[in-house]
C-alpha cells in the first residue's frame, strides 16, 4: 500500500508540471526538435488506475507529439525481425511477428527515461532502466500471450535481476487501424462506461476476454510484474492483438530489479 501511495503520489506530481514542449499549436506539434536549443520539460499527463492488483496505470499523453515524431525519424530504417526470449537463447518465432529496434539516448530519449523513472518514484535508479525499445506493427503482425518477466535465470542473472515493472505506450498510430489492441486476458474489466466512451478500452471485445486498450497515439499503460516476493505475477500476462489494418509503432520501457551491466545501454548521443 505504500508504494502505491508513493507511485500515485509521484505520477500526480509529475502531472502538475507545465509542459512547454508540447504547444497549442498545431504547426509546434509537427515542428522537428532542435536538440541544440533542447530542454527537457514532461507533458501534463493523466493517470487512471485500472488494477491495484496486479498494479495497472493507464496513462493519457505521456509522449507527446514532437517526442513521437522524433522517435519516429530517430530509429527510422533500423528495425530488424523481434527476436523472442525462451529459456536459454533468443530466436524468431510465428508467437511475435513485429519489427523492433532500440531507440539510442539522445537528449529527447533520456528525457523519456527521465519521465518512467520519476513516474515510479525518485528512488528508481537510471542504472535499473533497459533501453527503449521500439516495435512496429503491420498488417496481421501481432504478439502472442507472454509476460515481460523472466522465468530463466539466464535473463536474469547478471543481467539487473527481473522486470520490476513495464510502460507500454504508442509512437504512431496510423489513421485506417484495426484491430491492434493490447490485451490483458487475467484483468477483470472495468464496470464504468467512460472507459469505453473516452476509446481507452475495446469494449467490442467480450469482458471475459478480460481488458483490451485501444492503441491511442501518446498514450501509455504501466504495469508492476513482480509479486512482492519476487516472483512473476501471472496475472500481467498479455498480448499485442493482430492489427487487422493500418500498422502502429509501440515503445516498452523496461525497469529491472538490479542495476544493469555497463555498455549495454550504450553511450549517450
Amino acid at each position: 500500500m505504500a508504494l502505491l501511495k508513493s507511485l500515485l503520489l509521484t505520477a500526480l506530481s509529475a502531472s502538475t508540471l507545465i509542459a512547454t514542449s508540447t504547444s497549442n499549436n498545431e504547426d509546434d506539434s509537427h515542428r522537428p526538435i532542435d536538440l541544440n536549443n533542447y530542454v527537457c520539460e514532461h507533458p501534463p499527463y493523466k493517470v487512471l488506475m485500472v488494477s491495484k492488483s496486479p498494479l495497472v496505470i493507464y496513462i493519457k499523453d505521456f509522449i507527446t507529439p514532437p517526442e513521437r515524431a522524433h522517435l519516429l525519424n530517430l530509429t527510422e530504417k533500423t528495425f530488424t525481425r523481434s527476436g523472442v526470449t525462451r529459456g536459454n537463447s533468443k530466436s524468431h518465432l510465428s508467437v511475435r511477428t513485429s519489427q523492433s529496434t532500440t531507440a539510442p539516448r539522445d537528449a529527447v530519449v533520456r528525457c523519456i527515461e527521465s519521465r518512467a523513472l520519476a513516474f515510479q518514484g525518485y528512488d528508481t535508479p537510471e542504472t535499473h532502466l533497459e533501453p527503449l525499445q521500439l516495435v512496429k506493427y503491420g498488417p496481421s503482425e501481432r504478439y502472442h500471450f507472454h509476460t515481460d518477466w523472466f522465468t530463466s535465470s539466464f535473463h536474469t542473472q547478471g543481467l539487473g535481476g527481473n522486470r520490476v515493472s513495464s510502460f507500454f505506450a504508442y509512437v504512431h498510430v496510423a489513421n485506417d487501424t484495426m484491430g491492434g489492441g493490447t490485451n490483458f486476458p487475467r484483468l477483470d474489466a472495468p464496470a464504468n462506461d467512460k472507459w469505453c466512451q473516452e476509446g481507452i478500452v475495446d469494449c467490442d471485445e467480450e469482458w471475459e476476454n478480460g481488458v483490451t486498450f485501444r492503441p491511442v497515439e501518446g498514450n501509455a499503460i504501466y504495469w508492476e510484474n513482480l509479486l512482492p516476493d519476487g516472483r512473476g505475477d501471472e496475472r500481467t500476462l498479455h498480448a499485442g492483438l493482430p492489427v487487422l489494418s493500418g500498422g502502429k509503432v509501440g515503445m516498452n520501457i523496461w525497469t529491472r530489479q538490479e542495476p544493469l551491466p555497463e555498455g549495454i545501454k550504450g553511450a549517450d548521443l
